[in-house]
């Protein structure tokens, strides 16, 4: 089998005559660097890796390409949920059933912790709870790298 080309060898080939229609033939060199091609998959496949995958470059600024600030844009008028976290407890229903007015529940936070600030149910920042005209709001105090986010697992 290793005379044998892949689909994809062929498909090359007819590709490559197609687009010489105008000549009616394939340049000699594009026969032998396809064939060599061929033959060093073939040796990657007894050996260990293979050839190189070869990419074209990017351009920076290719046409149809948004700046960052355009994309933002986009995003603009998404809602999202953003909640406020501060604290939790795990009870049973029949503590649960027990709740009545002025009833106290502990959580697992002592105050003056920073609460967690969740967007879409992912934690994103921790932040400190202040009172600012009769509401309560949240000052932002630290934002959550990619990384910590998913070591907190919330």
């Amino acid at each position: 089998m290793p005379d044998e080309l892949k689909q994809e060898d062929l498909d090359a080939l007819l590709k490559a005559a197609s687009s010489d229609a105008e000549s009616g033939t394939l340049a000699q060199a594009e026969v032998e660097h396809l064939l060599r091609g061929q033959e060093a998959r073939e040796a990657g496949e007894a050996g260990a890796g293979g050839p190189a995958a070869q990419f074209p470059e990017l351009a920076p600024n290719a046409p149809g390409a948004e700046s960052a600030a355009g994309t933002f844009d986009l995003l603009g008028d998404v809602r999202l949920r953003v909640r406020i976290e501060l604290g939790r407890r795990q009870m049973y229903v029949e503590d649960i059933l027990r709740l009545a007015e002025g009833s106290v529940v502990e959580l697992d936070k002592l105050a003056g912790d920073p609460v967690d600030v969740l967007v879409n149910n992912v934690l994103v920042a921790r932040g400190e709870v202040l009172v600012l005209n009769d509401y309560f709001c949240v000052r932002v105090t630290e934002i959550l790298s990619p990384k910590d986010r998913l070591a907190t697992g919330v």
